[in-house]
């Protein structure tokens, strides 16, 4: 299927004009993130908190540390929500009322699975490090086995998905147009800058140009 079945757990229903269940459109903007928020909820106390990940595939891994309280509950827990926001611009109307934002974000519902063979989860971390820092795997030393056993890495099939984009400019209110009040977007986007040298790097060692490649990326 290419298209996440729609179900009253991941149906949009604010906007839904904007939604989209395509699981190409749910990846492409998954892959675009870096940080995803985490919601679970223990003894009827909601949390979330923010993770590092990587996909592949339809699968999702989620990085922490082994013995990390959060690592410990979500792994014991039938079901979390995970959700990934690029911001694009600020809409800004003729009102405040209808002054808005453009983005991408997915919902994701899964089950975390607590990875415990240290193949699978090397390859997990290798996933993770791509979607961080594409190619840097291969810059750098292999992990040692007690590195491997400190980290916590959860595997998240995504059973259900949904994406949601807003784009365009204002949508104001027909008196409004006639307003002497400028309106438009303010686009915003995420820029990796000029790279800062470790303040102890040796003489002599230049970056790669793996890493002279990512100034400047926007993601």
């Amino acid at each position: 299927m290419s298209e996440f079945e729609i179900t009253p757990k991941n149906r949009v229903k604010q906007g839904s004009d904007q939604a989209d269940y395509h699981k190409a459109q749910v990846y492409q903007i998954l892959d675009a993130g870096l940080v995803a928020q985490v919601a679970f909820s223990e003894d009827d106390q909601p949390f979330i908190v923010p993770m590092i990940y990587g996909r592949e595939g339809n699968t999702l891994y989620l990085h922490g540390a082994r013995k990390s309280r959060l690592v410990r509950l979500l792994a014991r827990y039938p079901k979390v929500c995970v959700q990934v926001t690029l911001l694009d611009g600020i809409v800004v109307a003729r009102s405040t009322f209808n002054s808005s934002m453009n983005y991408r974000s997915v919902t994701v519902f899964g089950v975390p699975q607590l990875i415990e063979d240290a193949q699978e989860k090397q390859k997990a971390l290798k996933v993770i490090s791509e979607q961080l820092l594409p190619g840097r795997w291969q810059e750098v030393r292999p992990s040692f086995d007690r590195e491997v056993a400190m980290t916590g890495v959860l595997r998240l099939e995504i059973e259900s998905a949904s994406a949601k984009i807003s784009a365009g400019p204002p949508e104001d209110e027909d008196e409004d147009y006639s307003a002497e009040v400028w309106a438009g977007v303010l686009p915003l986007k995420l820029q990796a800058g000029a790279l800062q040298p470790d303040p102890v790097l040796r003489a002599g060692i230049a970056p790669s140009q793996l890493m002279l490649d990512l100034q400047g990326k926007i993601y």
